[in-house]
């Protein structure tokens, strides 16, 4: 499992972690029944505390991306498609919402955006 912590980054460590092993799991890089480090393993790797490695898994679990069992481990949670295309939708409105904020910075307006998205869309059809 590769996730990569920024110290730079506006987000707290435990949702960076959450962020990217969703991400993970959404794209299919991680699958059904796929054991996760451990807890104190990921925090060693990481260089960062068990407290916040376990906070992340906590919130993971809670939302259903991974299943905990006592004394064996988290295991990627068997997907759930109406999950998984609400988290990637998810992902979309935070790209987009970016996309919004840079296009103000910009005075570029929604017709404008529209037409650089249908370019894009195009190119890539």
């Amino acid at each position: 499992m590769d996730i990569i912590i920024s110290n730079t980054s506006g987000e707290p460590i435990y949702q960076q972690i959450i962020d990217q092993t969703k991400k993970l799991i959404v794209t299919g890089e991680m699958v059904d029944g796929e054991m996760l480090p451990s807890i104190r393993q990921l925090a060693k790797d990481l260089r960062i505390s068990v407290i916040t490695t376990k906070r992340a898994y906590d919130e993971l679990e809670r939302e259903g991306f991974i299943r905990s069992v006592p004394g064996k481990g988290s295991f990627v949670a068997p997907h759930n498609r109406e999950l998984i295309r609400e988290s990637q939708l998810k992902m979309i409105e935070a790209k987009l919402r970016e996309v919004i904020k840079e296009s103000k910075l910009l005075n570029l307006s929604s017709e404008e955006i529209f037409e650089i998205l249908k370019y894009l869309d195009k190119e890539n059809t």
